[in-house]
């Protein structure tokens, strides 16, 4: 049977449909051959702490069943440990909540696609990035940004999470009204402070946001890279104009958004306010961001 695989379940993702479709996938996988071992998570934050336990028991690979929040609570139980290792931790993901926006880079679409690439067990190397806040650290594999976009984030949860990628942009139209620009200093790679203002920052490690968003459509998940978006001060009407082009990745290049790459990223005179990061809000006061090259190998 391999390897046992360590499978973090969110029973509670989706509004609680994973818990419903859960047993069905694991029967599908371990009829495929794979061996999974199963821990259920009980609340928010949870799927940290299990995955850290199993690391330090000796587990290398790992599932996450849930959505995009799931995903990222496990990396983070994973890294920064698994970031001195000299071959990769493996990670697979299965979809079954309400987000799935990194597979995406993959091919994967849905839950069925997922399932047949967790058992064909081919491995993809990934990007991991490194965030310093004032608080501590820690990782992500998908985006984070900071401006329109967390505060779209903040409504989603708040109010449109049921709804899929459809919430996501009913929250995107709603937070239209509230549109600023603030100036959030930084630096890519050591070269000169960026002060202007900015209605959004993405740093994005791939492609997509939710759900189906092409917010950074040349991103690549392991070349070692950032792809920073940055949407400058356009105005309401521009914006909303623009918006409907982020589905296609054809907003890059239009007036007032522009696309650059780094490795690092370092934040200048920072304060707390909201961040996306892999479709989670927390409040941050940002000081760096770092590409670990390859440090996880997806299963996709």
């Amino acid at each position: 049977m391999g390897t046992p695989v360590f499978t973090v379940v969110n029973p509670a993702a989706g509004g609680g449909r994973c818990g419903k479709r859960c047993e069905d996938a694991l029967a599908r996988l371990r009829a495929g051959g794979m061996d999974a071992e199963v821990a259920y998570t009980r609340g928010a934050g949870h799927a940290t702490d299990l995955a850290a336990a199993a690391y330090d028991e000796g587990h290398r690979r790992f599932l996450s069943v849930g959505g995009d929040g799931t995903s990222f609570e496990v990396l983070n139980g994973l890294f920064p440990r698994a970031a001195s290792e000299d071959d990769p931790v493996v990670m697979g993901m299965l979809p079954l909540g309400t987000g799935n926006s990194f597979l995406r880079d993959f091919g994967i679409e849905g839950a069925d696609r997922a399932l047949e690439a967790l058992v064909l067990g081919e491995e993809r190397p990934c990007d991991v990035v490194r965030v310093e806040h004032a608080g501590g650290v820690l990782h992500y594999v998908n985006l984070l940004s900071v401006g329109f976009s967390a505060q779209a984030g903040e409504l989603t949860n708040a109010r449109f999470k049921p709804l899929g990628p459809a919430g996501d942009v009913a929250a995107v139209l709603v937070s239209v009204a509230r549109l600023e620009h603030p100036v959030i200093p930084f630096r890519l790679d050591g070269g000169e402070v960026d002060r202007r203002p900015a209605a959004l920052l993405s740093f994005s490690n791939s492609r997509y946001t939710g759900g189906t968003m092409m917010m950074a459509p040349h991103a690549e998940v392991a070349d070692g890279e950032l792809d920073v978006i940055r949407v400058g001060q356009l105005g309401r009407p521009r914006f909303v104009a623009t918006f409907p082009h982020i589905f296609k990745g054809t907003h890059v290049g239009r007036p007032d958004i522009t696309e650059s790459r780094a490795r690092r990223v370092d934040f200048v005179g920072g304060e707390p306010r909201p961040v996306m990061v892999d479709g989670e809000i927390v409040t941050l006061d940002l000081r760096s961001l770092e590409v670990l090259p390859g440090a996880l190998r997806v299963i996709a």
